[in-house]
């Protein structure tokens, strides 16, 4: 495998229905930052990136062409993992913005402090203390 410094070499990659409303989910409410956004002539999302950390999310419009979206065509919500420190200042934001929570942060007996939301589309997303592959 490829050693990159600590850029990240895995990156989920999700399709929605309403890929520039995910955006904004995504940004306002679950505190992500915009990187790029490509649209197509008529207004679906071909490819856009948000960031945290140190971490990308890749999504775009479902329905597209290619065989990543025929791949895709029929598959499900996905789950993502993204390490925060302040969990609970994180978790307040999404409520602030109407995000639907399915566990309040919470203390886990492996020693990380969690919650989890689902995006409008249903795709879920933890948020938590817990870094998979540190030391500790």
């Amino acid at each position: 495998m490829a050693h990159t410094d600590g850029v990240p070499t895995v990156f989920p990659t999700l399709l929605y229905d309403d890929a520039k409303a995910a955006v904004r989910v995504l940004t306002q409410a679950l505190g992500f930052t915009e990187e790029v956004v490509y649209e197509a002539d008529d207004g679906s999302v071909l490819h856009a990136e948000v960031s945290c950390g140190n971490g990308r999310v890749m999504l775009g419009s479902r329905g597209g062409e290619g065989a990543f979206a025929k791949a895709m065509a029929g598959a499900g919500p996905a789950a993502v993992y993204v390490v925060l420190e302040e969990v609970d200042d994180h978790h307040a934001r999404a409520v602030e913005h109407g995000v639907e929570i399915l566990m309040p942060p919470t203390d886990q007996s492996y020693g990380s402090r969690d919650y989890m939301a689902r995006d409008p589309e249903g795709n879920i997303w933890s948020f938590g203390t817990y870094s998979p592959g540190s030391a500790g």
